[in-house]
């Protein structure tokens, strides 16, 4: 079904959102205004809408495209990441219900099955992280996530892809959750900073591999 004039913005910022559409992606009135079936006046509106918040921004002589988030951005984001999913681990390693953990624990076994679809991975790991800020039961944590999230769209690929990662990142997950189970918010908190530590580190060496290849590209 095709969106109606309302849902333009929502429909483009929840492809972005979701890595449909990625950094760097260029969106074309004409294209979008072919797609959805209306003209271009809705969809011009809605391309300025997400200019706003900052998820497009326009260049010369390729008009708007997704934003990329600079080095220092990127940096500053996973401190934040790692403060609040800190956070988050530790007040539901307080007031998580049997039922959350459980389902928590689910997950992270339905995880191991998709380790090596890193998309899959990276729709479920968003999940996973959501149900930690749920548990966590703060109406204003979970109000102070929902700003990263929008940034948290624009850092590109996932790091899932990196060799040996969604490994590693599913054992992180079954720490945390098992940190929340044993009602311990200081290991909660510790295996959750961890976590992000972790996942900053993967983000910085794909990074500097992209840096290399575009050195090592041919003019």
């Amino acid at each position: 079904m095709k969106p109606t004039r309302p849902d333009i913005f929502e429909a483009l910022q929840t492809e972005i959102l979701e890595g449909a559409i990625r950094p760097g992606d260029r969106l074309k009135e004409a294209d979008l205004a072919e797609r959805f079936g209306l003209s271009r006046t809705p969809v011009r509106e809605a391309l300025r809408r997400l200019e706003t918040r900052g998820l497009l921004v326009h260049e010369p002589h390729k008009g708007m495209v997704v934003a990329e988030l600079e080095a220092s951005a990127i940096g500053e984001l996973y401190v934040m990441r790692e403060i609040l999913d800190g956070a988050a681990a530790s007040l539901a390693a307080q007031h998580a219900t049997e039922t959350e953990i459980a389902a928590m624990e689910d997950q992270v076994a339905r995880d191991r099955s998709m380790e090596h679809r890193p998309d899959h991975l990276a729709a479920s790991n968003r999940a996973f992280h959501a149900a930690i800020y749920r548990a966590a039961h703060n109406r204003f944590l979970v109000k102070s996530s929902d700003a990263l999230a929008e940034a948290l769209a624009l850092l590109g690929p996932t790091t899932l892809t990196a060799e040996g990662r969604a490994h590693q990142s599913i054992d992180e997950h079954a720490g945390i959750v098992d940190a929340i189970k044993r009602r311990d918010p200081t290991a909660a908190d510790r295996a959750a900073r961890h976590h992000i530590r972790n996942a900053f580190k993967t983000r910085l060496m794909q990074l500097d591999q992209r840096a290399i290849d575009d050195e090592l590209a041919p003019d």
